[in-house]
């Protein structure tokens, strides 16, 4: 027989805290974010193709590839505001047509893992809702962004929670 069975020290235990199936609602904070600076993303699209293709070969790319880091940048994955995301879609969209297919592969392997699979989430919402000739662009993008992160980027854009 038990000497302690008046003690209730057992009940301030929270067993669910250690449930890992237990859902627990990230933080917030998204309401300021404001997604990608859309006057920076322009000037750097606006200086393609200002020169003859002899003169720009490593600087225009330089410039589209500057503004594919800058509209991945500032990514607003954690606002509810869907104006937002809609302007951050469409800016991404412009950037991706802006780009010449022979110049796709090496933007993609200019991106580390977390920005690939963020490209890949834009790649998806665009495949969403499409626009004139955006399809085509998007498949060269998404075969290029599929060979630099493999399915597991597939896998970690289908299964995420936050979108863009």
């Amino acid at each position: 027989m038990s000497k302690n069975t008046v003690s209730d020290r057992f009940r301030k235990v929270d067993v669910d805290e250690y449930d890992e199936n237990k859902f627990v609602d990230e933080e917030e904070g998204g309401e300021n974010q404001l997604g990608p600076d859309e006057a920076e993303v322009d000037s750097l699209i606006r200086q393609y193709p200002s020169e003859p293709a002899s003169r720009r070969p490593d600087r225009v790319s330089g410039n589209l590839m500057e503004a594919l880091q800058a509209v991945l940048k500032n990514p607003p994955i954690n606002t509810k505001n869907q104006n937002v995301k809609d302007r951050a879609e469409g800016l991404v969209l412009k950037v991706l047509t802006a780009f010449k297919s022979s110049d796709i592969e090496k933007a993609v392997q200019s991106l580390d893992k977390n920005k690939v699979d963020l490209l890949m989430k834009y790649i998806y919402k665009g495949f969403e809702r499409p626009s004139e000739n955006s399809s085509a662009v998007l498949l060269q993008w998404h075969e290029k962004a599929l060979s630099a992160g493999g399915v597991g980027s597939i896998v970690r854009v289908l299964t995420a929670r936050k979108t863009v």
